[in-house]
């Protein structure tokens, strides 16, 4: 049976310093595994937001509603025991962890979430041809995570993390900014290969449609000012494009 992830009334604030302020305002979304979401909407409409919710920013206070995942509350867990229940945030802005090469971090978080150590010649064996599938030199493995990478490069990472960790849901929080087309094509490949091989449920923030040419939408979303103002198919990804947020913006 395949797993699902439910949104329900998501209410969240941020703290700033001029004090709390409320983001999102009343947020439903069902995915379920296989299923692809883009969420696309203006700056400032909350889909960064929604993303860190789901993963447990320490900054991002839940004031009212709830995520579930199979059923059970995704707010009650950790940050790690999220990643366990299969909960996977590819960031917009990939952080450096000098001191910890990639081999050591992925066997590391695989070992985590699994609970047992992968069989190392196995799992080499997979690390090299899912960095070969993602262009990346080998020599990628002995260097520390994202330290002096560039911005694709680090893009390239998070979507290796995706592969080789076998999530339930992946949020990808803005994975095209900063890509150019051939890099864009690279990492676009490894989520919809991700999604082939695992089932993968994929929550897909943007604010363009490129990417959505080569990960085509099941559901669109339209975020504006905290709540979802519209959902439809891949056809509203193209009016957006045609049209902007004005309409919405408009009304909101």
């Amino acid at each position: 049976m395949s797993s699902v992830l439910e949104i329900k009334d998501l209410h969240v604030s941020v703290e700033t310093e001029q004090g709390a302020k409320q983001i999102l305002k009343g947020v439903d979304l069902t995915i379920k595994q296989g299923e692809t979401h883009a969420i696309m909407g203006p700056n400032g409409s909350g889909k960064s937001t929604l993303a860190y919710a789901i993963a447990g920013h320490p900054r991002y206070e839940v004031t009212s509603g709830s995520i579930l995942l199979d059923g059970e509350e995704v707010l009650e867990m950790g940050v790690d025991e999220r990643a366990q229940a299969g909960v996977f945030l590819a960031m917009q802005y990939p952080v450096e962890i000098p001191g910890v090469t990639n081999a050591n971090f992925l066997r590391t978080a695989k070992t985590a979430i699994d609970g047992e150590a992968p069989p190392i010649r196995t799992w080499m064996k997979d690390v090299k041809a899912a960095m070969g599938n993602l262009r990346m030199d080998e020599s990628f493995a002995a260097r520390n995570v994202n330290e002096g990478f560039s911005g694709g490069e680090k893009k390239r990472n998070e979507i290796l993390q995706l592969e080789l960790l076998k999530p339930k849901f992946a949020v990808l929080d803005e994975t095209d900014s900063g890509l150019d087309v051939d890099a864009l094509k690279i990492v676009s490949e490894g989520v919809n290969r991700a999604k082939q091989n695992t089932g993968l449920g994929v929550l897909l923030i943007t604010h363009y449609t490129r990417i959505l040419r080569y990960i085509e939408p099941d559901f669109v979303h339209v975020f504006v000012n905290g709540r979802v103002a519209e959902e439809g198919g891949p056809e509203l990804a193209n009016r957006l494009e045609e049209e902007g947020y004005d309409r919405f913006l408009e009304s909101a």
